[in-house]
């Protein structure tokens, strides 16, 4: 059983760097664990089901996402939770996995909290996440038997990912083969830049079926390449989705909700990608500059209406943010990366700035937590 940092990464302090203190950040971390795991029916997120499971709730659209359920996973195997990551897990497969279909071998998006099926298909950053999380279980707590051999679980959802519908039984893979970029979904051919995840695929390079681990290694370099594409030069700002060349994509209103052409929800993950990115596998010149220029377009370009919907080219629309206090930390999480005169300015703002609550603060409260794990050197490889 491994239970050591992968050896050749060191996880910055940036917290401790700019003066708070190793027992307030420590203290701070649990209290944001325990908050949303066991706080009250108006603070968690985490809800118990049986005498061996449990589920994820996102408290805005009141259901189960695998987004949610992967993401939880992730913080239990960096806080060392091992009973709340199997609960979570064996809800997981219970009620979200995917056995018949064109979309067997992946994972429901959407369930009730009953865990009745919202939706038949699958989106890939849960499928991502999922693997991620097994792995590094695997690596820190050991494998078990059955669904609990996390390692084999891992390695077979990410064979799906890649193979999916090669033997004729219907369905797409996750990624496009051709060009190694991850889709928005499976069925459609463009992405989300806040899905791509090269420090992840890194990993998969070296943990993955031996078969893949080519294409993991050329994903992470593409996958790179398309956040260089999907970010602005001058804002930083990237859009919630966007096509194969990383252009902002206009999808059908009444098909996605709305437009997802804007930086916004979804886009605030992709600065904290490159953050995490930076940290795990030492950012190149291009990821300094690109926290750079998003931290200046918050505290200069828009410091009096930081808080609204944008254009990726820093037009500012009349909507306020779905997702306020998502922005505070994902801007803070840019600090991983940056080295201009805003980084210190926005890891203190959100140093300051608590959970958020209401129903709203599922989707705020996850990205605020993997902020705050990363800021504070505890967001690492198992």
């Amino acid at each position: 059983m491994r239970k050591k940092s992968f050896p050749f990464n060191r996880y910055p302090n940036v917290f401790e760097r700019l003066g708070y203190s190793p027992a307030a950040i420590e203290a701070r971390t649990q209290e944001i664990f325990m908050t949303l795991f066991y706080g009250d029916e108006n603070q968690r997120l985490y809800h118990i089901v049986g005498p061996d499971m449990a589920c994820f709730e996102d408290t805005g659209n009141h259901d189960v996402r695998t987004e949610g359920m992967s993401y939880a996973m992730m913080m239990c195997v960096q806080m060392n939770r091992k009973n709340e990551f199997d609960r979570l897990w064996k809800w997981a497969k219970t009620y979200m996995f995917l056995d018949s279909g064109p979309n067997a071998g992946y994972f429901a998006w959407s369930c009730g909290l009953d865990g009745s099926k919202n939706a038949w298909g699958a989106a890939p950053d849960g499928e991502e996440y999922f693997a991620m999380a097994l792995f590094f279980a695997a690596h820190r707590w050991g494998n078990g038997e059955g669904i609990f051999d996390y390692e084999a679980e891992a390695r077979r959802l990410l064979h799906t990912c890649l193979h999916k519908g090669e033997n004729g039984e219907g369905g797409r893979p996750m990624w496009d083969s051709s060009n190694y970029l991850i889709r928005f979904v499976a069925e459609m051919d463009f992405s989300d830049p806040s899905y791509h995840l090269p420090h992840f695929y890194e990993l998969f390079a070296l943990w993955a079926d031996a078969e893949d681990r080519l294409f993991w290694k050329r994903a992470a370099q593409a996958s790179r390449a398309y956040w260089i594409k999907a970010c602005h030069p001058v804002t930083g700002l990237c859009a919630e989705y966007a096509d194969m060349e990383g252009h902002p994509q206009k999808t059908d209103p009444s098909h996605f909700g709305g437009r997802h052409d804007w930086y916004y929800s979804d886009a605030y993950r992709t600065i904290f990608n490159i953050g995490l990115d930076a940290v795990w596998f030492g950012g190149a010149p291009w990821a300094r500059e690109e926290a750079n220029r998003l931290q200046k377009f918050f505290c200069e370009s828009v410091r009096n209406n930081d808080r609204a919907i944008y254009e990726v080219d820093g037009t500012v629309l009349s909507l306020p943010a779905l997702h306020p206090v998502a922005i505070t930390a994902t801007n803070a999480a840019a600090s991983l990366a940056a080295d201009g005169p805003w980084a210190g300015e926005c890891v203190h703002r959100f140093w300051e700035t608590p959970l958020r609550t209401g129903e709203r603060r599922y989707y705020d409260n996850c990205l605020y937590f993997f902020a705050f794990l990363a800021l504070g050197g505890n967001y690492r490889i198992y």
